[in-house]
């Protein structure tokens, strides 16, 4: 078999509580924010729920929610227009860059993992939901920190963002790899899961630092053992339930899952499920 053909070659990585911000809390943040300037409350859970998409389609699916627009018909006299999410994306914009600047960390274990992948040759791309000039911030201060995918795009440098699979493939014409058999999406939401396996490659959902589990690293730290086993086996059952083909507790799980999906693809396998590996959480 063509060796090109029988070993993962590209790793596509989100960003946010995936690659930095553990617990994705700067998107959250801003979105409670923005909210909040238009006089409606909204909880974590649901500023969270439509995580991964562009930013204003995130906006929307937010205000669809019917308990969302019932709070909003109830302080503004009308249901929202158009109008309202452009006016409220436009308010978005300044909160999320603060929010960004105050959070953007690297996750613990991603310069160890990139290295592992980096030292078998391959390439490592990066997407996101973000506009342009927040995925250049997040960009900027993760390369202060030592990583720098070798290909990003984020949600303006295509026609539709997660989860269609435009962003993966954008990262395969930079990084000229293919086929999809070949590449691993690793992400912290479900639209992450969903871009990956519309794209047809290996789909890959990361617990401790999702956007599902919720949790800053301080905050997740200080779960006991049996609170963290928790936290991690709903997040995993919320991926695979959404059809990923493995979950790994942290970032660095990620070569060994690779290895595995090597064996797969020596056996000319297409992405699958790969249950042995999907996860068995730990409370380390």
């Amino acid at each position: 078999m063509n060796s090109e053909r029988s070993q993962v070659r590209l790793v596509v990585f989100d960003w946010a509580g995936t690659t930095v911000d553990f617990g994705s809390r700067a998107p959250a943040t801003a979105f409670r924010k923005v909210f909040e300037a238009h006089s409606v409350m909204v909880t974590d859970d649901e500023a969270r729920k439509p995580m991964g998409l562009n930013k204003r389609e995130h906006l929307k699916s937010m205000l669809s929610e019917a308990d969302i627009a019932k709070r909003w018909e109830e302080q503004h006299g009308n249901c929202w227009t158009e109008a309202d999410v452009d006016q409220m994306y436009a308010d978005f914009v300044p909160f999320q860059l603060q929010a960004i600047k105050e959070t953007t960390k690297l996750v613990p274990g991603l310069t160890e993992t990139v290295d592992q992948l980096r030292s078998q040759g391959i390439v490592i791309g990066g997407t996101t939901g973000y506009f342009r000039e927040a995925a250049e911030a997040v960009a900027t201060t993760a390369e202060a920190a030592g990583f720098v995918p070798e290909a990003n795009v984020c949600a303006d440098d295509v026609l539709q963002g997660r989860p269609a699979p435009w962003m993966i493939y954008e990262i395969m014409h930079q990084a000229r790899v293919y086929p999809a058999t070949c590449v691993v999406k690793v992400g912290d939401t479900i639209a992450d899961i969903e871009a990956g396996l519309n794209a047809g490659c290996w789909s890959i959902g990361v617990c401790d630092s999702s956007s599902m589990t919720g949790l800053s690293h301080e905050e997740y730290s200080q779960l006991s053992a049996e609170e963290r086993t928790t936290r991690l086996q709903q997040t995993a059952e919320q991926f695979l339930d959404a059809g990923a083909h493995a979950v790994i507790e942290t970032l660095s799980d990620l070569p060994e899952l690779i290895a595995s999906i090597n064996q797969q693809l020596i056996q000319n396998s297409q992405p699958c499920v790969i249950s042995q590996t999907a996860i068995e959480m730990t409370s380390n």
